[in-house]
């Protein structure tokens, strides 16, 4: 999936990627594209970047807290999802379905254009 991506945009060096990604995923994707491959953690997954005393249990993130890039993603689902044809999968191919996604953020564009 990585070479389709590169292959079709030669310019993609950094991607970023779900914690499930992680491991040879990362490794595989430099070798094979050249591609960087960055995993966003979790917020819950801070353990590695605090120091705990022997005995004492990793923090645990509470609520909601915002993580680098992440939320780009979550965000545009968010604008998607407004939208009721994009609510739901009710579509039977991928090129229509990218298609109702082109024109919701064409849509999403043009509201922002016209508010000014």
């Amino acid at each position: 999936m990585i070479a389709l991506a590169v292959a079709k945009y030669p310019t993609l060096r950094k991607m970023w990627a779900d914690g499930g990604y992680s491991g040879q995923c990362v490794v595989q994707a430099r070798d094979k594209s050249g591609v960087d491959l960055e995993i966003v953690k979790r917020s819950d997954d801070a353990t590695g970047a605090v120091w705990l005393e022997e005995g004492q249990e990793p923090p645990v993130a509470v609520g909601f807290k915002v993580i680098r890039w992440r939320w780009l993603v979550e965000r545009t689902f968010g604008w998607l999802g407004r939208n009721r044809r994009l609510s739901k999968d009710y579509e039977q191919n991928t090129a229509s379905s990218l298609a109702w996604v082109r024109l919701a953020l064409v849509w999403l564009l043009a509201r922002r254009l016209g508010a000014e």
